[in-house]
């Protein structure tokens, strides 16, 4: 098939600077050897720049690429700077308020991400081999789930496994596995990526919830809400819970579950939470709603290259007993239950 156009040129530029950059330092990051013509000896094209210039196509600014990388703003520049001066091509136009790929530098990402892919590749490959339970795994997990469900857990697993260090992120959006971003995680919604291998662990059935005190005071027509604030207004939980309250008042907004748990047992209004959670509180009393019963599963995922890592194996059967030893969870539909 013929090269699309710029395509030539994106590639010409990879091997100039391989070329100049056989003079430099080797890049510490273990990343593959290219070579520039087949038969040639491979030199060590600078990859650190290279990962400067991914994120900040996918950032679409210095600072959010920064972030991304966790290293200053001005480190990006430098690195982006070096890389264009390897190159000796313009990568991006630096406009005021973000980044813009110029057409070479929209060729060049392209070839840059299928780089990246099979360097991840290989290291998934190399990693799912590594038989011993020891080393680094991390587990991407909503926040719910790790304060209030995997955190006290930790004691059993490090007695379990004292070789693996396991590292847990506590965070709402999901991260990309193809990455490395995390090696296993917990989701909410049902993964979609063709590269993952993922498991229905249980529904997390949700109800309402008031402090004692606020369950006797209110009678279901004065009850005031806590829901989430404006970051989340998608969350179906969201709706659910706003859909129940109609016209009621909605009298505080807050962005996470463990908030609106602290609020309701403070005596703040009425909350929607996971029953795991709201049960297991001696303060909160379910309440009967006229509203519809909801849930969400909770979905453990793993990319398939690392599924017989042994120490992915072992954190990954770790999740699981935890969730099924949790009252509240389980596959089954939720049931509506009395008030306590």
């Amino acid at each position: 098939m013929p090269r699309a156009e710029g395509e030539g040129e994106a590639m010409e530029c990879v091997r100039n600077a391989m070329t100049l950059h056989a003079r430099r330092r080797p890049c510490p990051r273990k990343f593959p050897k290219i070579a520039s013509h087949p038969g040639e000896n491979a030199q060590m094209f600078d990859w650190e720049n290279f990962r400067h210039f991914l994120a900040v196509a996918r950032a679409g600014t210095l600072s959010g690429a920064a972030r991304a990388l966790q290293v200053d703003h001005a480190t990006v520049s430098r690195r982006l700077t070096a890389l264009e001066a390897e190159l000796q091509a313009a990568l991006v136009e630096r406009l005021p308020r973000c980044c813009r790929l110029t057409a070479m530098g929209a060729h060049l990402y392209e070839h840059a991400k299928t780089m990246e892919a099979a360097a991840f590749a290989a290291e998934r490959l190399v990693r799912a081999d590594h038989t011993p339970l020891s080393g680094t795994v991390t587990l991407s997990a909503p926040p719910v789930l790790v304060t209030h469900l995997l955190a006290q857990r930790l004691p059993d697993f490090r007695s379990d496994y004292p070789g693996i260090r396991l590292s847990v992120m506590a965070q709402a959006q999901q991260v990309s596995l193809s990455r490395r971003e995390a090696d296993v995680a917990l989701r909410l919604v049902r993964p979609t990526e063709a590269s993952s291998v993922v498991r229905r662990l249980a529904q997390m059935p949700f109800a309402l919830y008031a402090s004692r005190d606020y369950a006797a005071a209110h009678r279901p027509e004065d009850w005031t809400f806590i829901a989430y604030d404006a970051q989340f207004a998608d969350m179906p939980q969201q709706q659910w819970l706003l859909d129940i309250a109609g016209k009621r008042t909605v009298g505080c907004e807050l962005s996470d579950i463990g908030s609106h748990l602290a609020a309701a047992r403070a005596g703040a209004g009425v909350a929607g939470l996971p029953c795991f959670l709201g049960d297991a509180d001696p303060a909160m009393q379910r309440l009967e709603h006229a509203g519809n019963m909801f849930s969400r599963d909770i979905w453990l995922v793993v990319h398939r290259d690392l599924r017989r890592s042994a120490p992915v194996r072992a954190v990954m059967d770790f999740v699981a007993a935890a969730v099924a030893a949790t009252p509240g969870l389980g596959l089954e539909p939720p049931v509506a239950e009395r008030p306590k």
